[in-house]
């Protein structure tokens, strides 16, 4: 049974936040934290995709793979039980600055996040790190 209160669009919108920060701080602990167990990260765009005790590996990765990756959200929409927001990544791959946009669809329950679904124009960062 869903809470209303910890859905809300306030509740949320300080949700989101907090996970974003966490994002750019890299912290795993605090981004798992945020997740509801059966949880589902989904990058549509890079056909990958984790569940449950998995994700945190897959996003551990993530940061491996671009420990200076960040995120700058550049549109926030919330209304009860979800979160959309569109972003800006930068991070540095083969020695270059490359950045890309994208937007998640982050649906809650309870106050923890259910999915995470990434879609993304990333295919352009790789194409500037490869030079074409």
């Amino acid at each position: 049974m869903t809470a209303p209160g910890k859905d809300s669009e306030q509740a949320l919108t300080e949700a989101i936040g907090r996970y974003n920060e966490a994002w750019n701080a890299h912290d795993l602990d605090a981004i798992v934290a945020m997740h509801a167990p059966d949880m589902v990260f989904a990058n549509h765009t890079a056909g990958e995709s984790a569940s449950g005790e998995e994700v945190r590996a897959h996003i551990g990765a993530i940061f491996e793979n671009s420990p200076d990756l960040r995120f700058i959200t550049r549109r926030l929409y919330v209304r009860q039980g979800l979160v959309v927001q569109e972003w800006t990544a930068e991070a540095t791959r083969s020695g270059s600055a490359v950045s890309w946009e994208g937007i998640d669809a982050i649906p809650f329950e309870d106050g923890l996040i259910k999915r995470k679904d990434v879609y993304s124009n990333s295919g352009s960062a790789q194409r500037l790190q490869s030079g074409s």
